[in-house]
């Protein structure tokens, strides 16, 4: 026994070498502070959830953490793209709770998904005080959106919206284009009318250098004692007739070109004229340069003089002027002719193009107003727009009757009806206005019943577009509402939009349609109106069409 015991190990042995047990008692305060230490660590908690884990496309999912935590820790939470494949809508700032010694923080994560399927929401890493702390993975059920087409209306594709062009002409612009055109239109009006009367009112060359020098010796600029002025008006009386008659840059050409051309033309035979005439005529030409250029002022007897001569010079040379053969007269008629020709088709010019001034002008008087697609249609003609503009006629069609307002009188026709409605009815008859083919189609039916107390409108909906299907119609879209006539009776509005292939021709035809079915005085009631589509005028036909529609009216 003794041996036995030896071998027992003292508990000594598990304490570090060289120390005592009761050595080991200082060593108890060293690990309670351990052991406290290590308890703000054993508190930190992360945890994760989300409000649910089945969602229809486009719906969102709320992913929440919750982590406990000391004041002084430092938290990290996971960035967006972590979520993947699950997308991030919105991040919401941390909340921070402290229900007790230690702080909760809550923070918020709004996810969604547009494809149908199962997604994995990965392990999430939340960082406190650099220590990592994971998350568990989530699984989240993405499901189809289920639509019922037997009960969810459906809706004409919308139209295509032309995106805003770039430079329009503005509407101001067209009226100050109209004022400048019509200002110039005047102007021009204006000038021809002058350059006529100018015309009408010249006197002849030789007249009227008589009369230039008659008014200037009424002038009294001698007495006056203005020689430069005397003396311009003088050189210019005898130019302009040597410019009319003798030479046709006399008027612009200066006194040596205007003698140096005389002397030649007295040479050649072409002015007969004394060479004392020719010096006379240098001699004032001299002295008027000297009093207009070089401010000389010649006596007022030589002034005189040189009015006496200026006279003499004139009568000289219209007597100098050798008089035009017969050749030469028929030469010059010629010319004439062709003169008078060349001035007609300037008149019919001005006139052509005074109209189209004024027929431009108008045209865009009428586009800035009313549009270019307004005044298209009413100067070349568009068949709905002139339905739109004829007098109308109010009147009763079928039995029982329905009172309706038509652009032209309804014929008696045919139209197919649903089965569900030939099953029902007594008889029925159709007024016809058009074809599918036409721009504007117009159907009136009426039919008794078999005496049905209650007859159902939804039941005749249906049967609807296999009617329209049948007339040829395809990508039929159809939406319908309740709808009320003018005298209040209510009933079931059918419309939308098909496309319409013609048997014959295989031409193609976007329509539009709006079909009203009523079950009013023991009958059923259609009008159907079928249109081109995007036809203004033809929506303006059957918004009018529309009101005017009466069933009770003899009830009133």
């Amino acid at each position: 026994m003794k041996d036995i015991l030896t071998h027992i190990p003292s508990r000594e042995y598990f304490l570090p070498p060289n120390l005592s047990f009761s050595k080991t008692i200082w060593w108890l305060p060293l690990c309670l502070v351990l052991l406290l230490g290590t308890l703000p660590i054993q508190a930190q908690q992360v945890t994760a959830s989300v409000d649910t884990t089945k969602i229809r496309i486009g719906e969102q999912i709320n992913y929440l953490f919750e982590v406990q935590a000391q004041p002084e820790d430092l938290i990290e939470f996971p960035p967006e793209e972590s979520f993947d494949p699950m997308e991030v809508v919105e991040v919401f700032p941390t909340d921070t709770l402290r229900p007790s010694s230690e702080y909760s923080l809550r923070k918020r994560y709004t996810l969604t998904q547009f494809d149908s399927g199962s997604y994995t929401i990965p392990r999430q890493l939340v960082r406190i005080n650099d220590q990592p702390f994971y998350t568990d993975s989530l699984l989240i059920e993405v499901a189809d959106v289920v639509v019922d087409t037997t009960k969810q209306k459906l809706y004409p594709i919308k139209p295509y919206i032309e995106p805003p062009g770039g430079f329009r002409f503005p509407a101001w612009g067209w009226w100050v284009l109209i004022i400048l055109l019509l200002a110039a239109g005047g102007y021009f009006l204006y000038l021809r009318r002058k350059k006529k009367q100018e015309a009408a009112s010249k006197l002849p060359p030789y007249e009227q250098a008589l009369t230039d020098l008659e008014e200037l010796d009424k002038s009294q600029l001698l007495d006056n004692r203005e020689i430069k002025e005397y003396y311009s008006r003088l050189t210019y009386a005898i130019r302009r007739y040597l410019d009319e008659e003798v030479y046709p840059h006399a008027m612009e050409s200066t006194s040596a070109e205007l003698l140096l051309h005389i002397e030649q033309e007295r040479k050649k035979g072409r002015l007969l004229v004394q060479e004392e005439t020719i010096i006379k005529l240098r001699e004032i030409l001299t002295r008027a340069d000297l009093a207009k250029f070089a401010n000389q002022r010649p006596d007022l007897i030589t002034a005189r003089q040189d009015r006496a001569r200026a006279a003499g010079i004139i009568n000289e040379t219209k007597q100098g002027i050798p008089q035009p053969t017969e050749e030469e007269l028929q030469q010059n008629q010629e010319y004439q002719e062709k003169l008078k020709q060349r001035k007609n088709r300037k008149k019919i010019i001005a006139t052509v193009a005074g109209i189209v001034v004024g027929v431009v002008a108008f045209f865009a008087v009428q586009i800035a107003f009313q549009g270019w697609e307004s005044v298209r249609d009413t100067y070349l003609g568009h068949p709905t727009k002139i339905l739109l503009e004829e007098d109308w006629i109010s009147s009763d069609y079928g039995t029982p009757p329905v009172r309706i307002a038509t652009p032209q009188v309804l014929r008696r026709g045919e139209m197919p009806l649903p089965d569900q409605v030939r099953q029902m009815m007594v008889g029925n008859e159709t007024f016809l206005m058009g074809t599918l083919n036409d721009s504007y189609f117009i159907a009136v039916t009426t039919l008794g019943l078999r005496g049905q107390a209650n007859f159902d409108l939804e039941v005749v909906v249906d049967g609807i577009y296999g009617v329209l299907e049948d007339q040829g119609a395809s990508m039929i879209l159809m939406k319908q509402e309740e709808v009320t006539s003018r005298d209040g009776a209510v009933g079931v509005k059918v419309f939308g939009s098909f496309i319409f292939q013609d048997a014959e021709s295989g031409r193609q035809y976007e329509k539009e349609y709006e079909i009203l079915n009523f079950a009013e005085n023991g009958g059923y009631q259609q009008i159907m109106l079928i249109y081109d589509r995007e036809d203004t005028y033809a929506q303006q036909i059957t918004e009018r069409i529309l009101s005017s529609v009466e069933l009770n009216f003899r009830a009133n």
